[in-house]
């Protein structure tokens, strides 16, 4: 009975650290989506085109791991001002379904400049963190922890708190706040809405290269990580579009789901439940919860 304990302990611990990784996907569209109230179809591949141009720099250009760090850094800011200026500032009248479609289309713009300038192939990242489990003692009982998951749990949290900060203390967290409530309002008092959603889009893109370095040292770097904006969906619902506590308490319930019902009720479905059941858990929420559990329910006079 002591062996099932520990060994269900150690599923849910593997999946809510697992789930940070969602997490740190999600954070990208919370940006965005506090700024301009507009899901960001461009995320995943805001995620691997700046994976991919970091582990360009290293593999191809044979460039130092920091210094490759800080020009994938400058990249994404280049996207970002590129974002704004070319795209979001010709539509800023535009309606929400516009907006939209433009970030879809810009997804496929980024997926196809990676693949042109780095190609195809699935490249490894080697983060210096060796994917091996680490014991964890406590209370007498032995829990095995991914060093991988370990890692991208301490990264979320620490840009949660870095992100919680900017926006609560900062002239341009609290510019933000002020434009995702009235952008219109916030305008005629003299808050630079331009200059807010270049500096949202440049941390988007920032945040994308942090998950994608993330990913990209679990699983390589590979086309696949486009997909990320889908899997990242289910975190949205259940957190809330606008909060960024929401993006990582929802990874952390789908993390720890996903893992449970793969070990425990996988089996009898014939496994890869884990690919299907957060969209279950999601369409819960919309159902009973469309605000998500930090989400602000907008109520609309008809």
């Amino acid at each position: 009975m002591a062996d099932q304990i520990l060994f269900f302990i150690e599923v849910v611990v593997g999946g809510l650290l697992a789930g940070t990784m969602y997490s740190l996907v999600a954070l990208g569209f919370v940006l965005i989506f506090k700024a301009s109230a507009t899901f960001n179809f461009s995320q995943g591949a805001m995620v691997f085109f700046a994976v991919l141009a970091f582990v360009g720099f290293m593999q191809d250009f044979n460039v130092p791991f920091v210094l490759a760090f800080f020009l994938a850094v400058f990249l994404m800011v280049f996207v970002g001002l590129c974002t704004e200026r070319l795209v979001l500032r010709p539509l800023m009248n535009q309606s929400e379904d516009t907006l939209l479609m433009a970030t879809i289309g810009l997804g496929y713009v980024l997926e196809g400049l990676a693949q042109a300038m780095w190609g195809v192939e699935v490249r490894r990242l080697d983060l210096g963190i060796k994917d091996f489990p680490i014991p964890w003692i406590a209370d007498n009982l032995k829990l095995f922890i991914s060093a991988i998951d370990l890692t991208a749990g301490i990264v979320a949290f620490g840009m949660i708190i870095g992100l919680s900060l900017l926006f609560k203390y900062t002239k341009m967290g609290l510019g933000l706040r002020a434009v995702a409530d009235d952008a219109g309002a916030a305008s005629s008092i003299g808050i630079p809405l331009k200059h807010i959603m270049l500096l949202v889009w440049s941390a988007a893109g920032v945040v994308a290269l942090v998950a994608g370095m993330m990913w990209g040292a679990r699983a390589g770097v590979q086309f696949a990580l486009v997909d990320l904006a889908l899997k990242a969906l289910p975190v949205l619902i259940i957190g809330g579009f606008s909060s960024i506590p929401g993006a990582i308490i929802g990874g952390l319930l789908i993390g720890a789901t996903e893992k449970v019902l793969e070990v425990y009720i996988g089996p009898y479905f014939g496994g890869a439940i884990e690919g299907w059941a957060p969209y279950v858990l999601a369409i819960f929420f919309l159902l009973y919860r469309p605000e998500g559990l930090f989400g602000e329910k907008i109520i609309r006079r008809v």
